[in-house]
């Protein structure tokens, strides 16, 4: 049963790549030069990863416990070598007992038996790359195989912790759609995961591996010592841009007085201050300071939550190539991701309340990935820290390019601006400020070009940007409450993510027209939609790099 169902599986890759390569050869494109090593890596045969994958996943800490025994051994032999009061006492209990050499005997095979544990679980560790699929295979008693198919591919995450660089190592998380259905490459050599980068997001794109032209000459080798420690320092200090796969500067620019004032005015921020003077005045007011043990380890945690935002976000940039958005963010551990065109299902650009004098912005996005990740989901969802309106324009011209005319550009500043104006938007009737205070006049909705707009909020602004061809679906619904008032809530259906694409308190025969309009709209963007494939058919070219030109860095 088995071989028959391998022989049909194998027939039907042979039949879906047969088909791609029609659907290739019908408009061909020119060959992707892949580098040497990520052809090696991407040819479709079992590999292994970063030798120092084991010290990495556990093997350090391991080794600093030994450490500690160690050293702690050689006091107590040379205490009782030449008398002395024993500083460890459990090592004196056991010398007492006669079990001292029982136990260094039990020790050392403890030791041999997980660094051949390591070793085992780094040979059984091992990947591989196909025209269809990345797949994983883990574990020495129970065994683990995790795939993910290159069509649906989300996005390639590359981070690279502290101690990871220093070992010129990266971990590489290829991103698919679904629920916890991420393949995780940790560790791989730091130079071939941005290489093997390239050449998923080439097979993902519709290209396959034996187009990829020969690469002419040999990379030069530094050999020696200072050679390696010249190569690990040129990897700390690198840019997160590569230069010959994205502009060399970012469209956006981050700097730090902008970075540490939105931290500062920040809700986090906020609450912090105020449960430090509730913590003041609880002890001046009873004189225990059990109040500060009490609130102690959320302080801690809400600093520590303060300071990794800060870390993450500098470095930031952001910018426009061949294979989709290239975002890197991080200081010490830094972390770059790419997200092919057509995965963003929903962008929300916000402003919080003390952000408003600065004219700061934040842009966060659903995707279908929604697997967690040492690197941080926020930091995933966050495609800008903080920006002002031209950041938030350039970073929406990557997104959707689509918005760049004019028209566009004016409903999303209609979208942003404060109060009620005289625009596109279908907004809430007059009979909804019982349910929307302060917002009743700018909640609205309008189609900009191909994607549904809701704009939301006076106090807490925001709009929400949902592309026709990655909607779900679209519901609208009324309570009792809404029905009786003539009102109804439109519901635009995406992936999970941070971002809600829903607005409330619209009159009724605005939301029953709208619905029928979006639904409409819907159907004909997804069918013309090919971005899945942005390298195969006539329209293959990437419409990010086609329509955008890339502007200055701006502060």
């Amino acid at each position: 049963m088995s071989d028959q169902r391998e022989h049909d599986e194998h027939e039907s890759q042979h039949e879906s790549q047969h088909d791609d390569s029609v659907e290739v050869e019908s408009a061909p494109l020119a060959a992707p030069i892949l580098p040497e090593q990520a052809r090696r890596l991407a040819d479709g045969e079992w590999h292994r990863l970063h030798p120092a994958t084991p010290f990495l996943r556990g093997g350090i800490a391991f080794l600093a416990i030994i450490g500690v025994i160690i050293v702690n051994a050689r006091d107590f032999f040379l205490e009782m070598l030449f008398g002395g009061d024993n500083g460890f006492e459990p090592f004196d209990r056991l010398a007492r007992a006669g079990f001292l050499l029982p136990v260094i005997l039990l020790v050392l095979l403890v030791l041999i038996l997980s660094v051949a544990g390591f070793y085992f679980s780094w040979r059984m560790h091992t990947f591989r790359i196909t025209d269809e699929l990345v797949e994983v295979r883990s574990g020495i008693l129970f065994r683990t195989n995790r795939r993910g198919r290159l069509d649906r591919i989300q996005g390639i995450n590359i981070s690279r912790p502290l101690l990871a660089r220093l070992f010129g190592a990266a971990k590489l998380e290829v991103n698919v759609a679904g629920q916890d259905a991420n393949v995780e490459l940790a560790y791989l050599g730091s130079k071939g995961a941005d290489d093997l980068r390239v050449a998923i997001l080439q097979l993902a794109s519709g290209t396959r591996a034996a187009e990829a032209a020969e690469v002419a000459g040999v990379e030069s080798s530094e050999a020696g010592v200072a050679g390696i420690v010249e190569k690990r320092v040129n990897e700390l200090f690198a840019p997160e841009l590569d230069p010959n796969i994205a502009p060399p500067e970012s469209i956006v620019r981050i700097r730090l007085p902008r970075l540490i004032g939105s931290i500062v005015f920040s809700e986090a921020t906020v609450i912090a201050i105020l449960v430090a003077i509730g913590i003041i005045v609880m002890i001046s007011v009873t004189g225990r300071y059990l109040w500060l043990i009490a609130f102690l380890p959320g302080v801690l945690g809400l600093g520590g939550y303060l300071v990794s935002r800060l870390t993450r976000s500098l470095r930031y940039s952001i910018a426009a190539t061949e294979n989709g958005i290239r975002v890197g963010y991080g200081l010490l551990s830094t972390t770059n991701e790419t997200l092919p065109p057509g995965r963003i299902h929903a962008v929300e650009v916000s402003q919080p309340l003390l952000w408003r004098p600065a004219g700061w912005w934040e842009i966060k996005i659903n995707t279908a990935s929604q697997a967690s990740s040492s690197s941080g989901a926020t930091a995933k969802t966050t495609l800008l820290p903080v920006g002002d309106m031209d950041d938030v324009h350039r970073v929406l011209q990557l997104v959707l390019p689509s918005l760049a005319n004019d028209e566009s550009r004016e409903l999303l500043e209609a979208g942003l601006a404060a109060g009620a104006h005289d625009d596109a938007y279908v907004t809430s009737p007059k009979r909804a400020r019982v349910l929307r205070w302060f917002s009743w006049r700018r909640n609205g909705f309008v189609l900009i070009s191909d994607a549904v707009a809701l704009r939301k909020g006076a106090i807490w602004r925001s709009l929400v940007l949902v592309p026709q061809a990655r909607m779900q679906s679209v519901s609208m619904q009324e309570g009792p409450l809404l029905r009786r008032m003539g009102l109804a809530e439109l519901r635009v259906h995406t992936v999970a993510g941070p971002i809600s694409a829903t607005i409330g308190a619209m009159d009724r025969e605005d939301v029953i027209e709208f619905f029928e309009q979006v639904g409409r709209a819907a159907v004909v963007s997804a069918g013309a939609d090919t971005s899945h494939r942005w390298r195969s058919g006539s329209v293959a070219q990437n419409p990010t790099i086609a329509s955008i030109d890339q502007p200055e860095a701006r502060d």
